[in-house]
């Protein structure tokens, strides 16, 4: 799918590439700085934050392994349904552990909600989020979130990760998906 090829399925970009690339290396060296000397887990949600994980990964100092948890509440709507089911756990023991949960986006919160009390009931040292796009006026639950990319409208977005029906994925700015697409 090339950019032409969904030009009229967008209808604007909200955030370019280059704001991601340049946002990521400034979360980065604040992660950097706050987990320097301790045990840092990196856990990613599935599929969304494949390409968070990635750049963000890749523009840390410090060593930190990373860990994919696949978690739904969606189904193949455009709301979430608040129901969270684990379709994928993590393969590691995160006892004692500092978890940094990395999110492409934080929408209603129940899902995020429910995935850091999950962790601090599997004995984590600690439990932070970094989400690189964060929706507000959408928040059903308060999740603290440490770093923050961006504040976001409520539009349903496309591209840098995030998917309509598993397509749009492949973008690399994030776009307002055009509401003939999905109604």
């Amino acid at each position: 799918m090339r950019a032409a090829d969904v030009s009229t399925d967008l209808t604007e970009v909200l955030v370019t590439e280059e704001q991601i690339q340049a946002k990521l290396g400034e979360i980065a060296a604040r992660v950097d700085a706050d987990y320097a000397g301790k045990d840092l887990l990196l856990v990613g949600v599935l599929k969304g934050a494949v390409m968070v994980m990635a750049d963000f990964s890749r523009a840390l100092q410090v060593t930190a392994p990373m860990d994919w948890m696949a978690v739904s509440s969606y189904g193949a709507g455009t709301k979430s349904s608040g129901v969270v089911q684990i379709r994928k756990d993590l393969d590691t023991d995160i006892m004692g552990k500092h978890v940094l949960i990395v999110e492409d986006i934080i929408d209603s919160g129940l899902t995020l909600s429910w995935l850091v009390e999950n962790f601090t009931a599997r004995g984590a040292a600690s439990v932070e989020v970094f989400a690189l796009l964060r929706k507000p006026e959408a928040a059903k639950v308060e999740v603290h979130c440490k770093y923050v990319g961006f504040d976001i409208p409520t539009e349903f977005v496309v591209g840098y990760g995030l998917d309509y029906a598993e397509r749009y994925r492949n973008l690399r700015d994030v776009a307002v998906l055009a509401p003939h697409v999905y109604s």
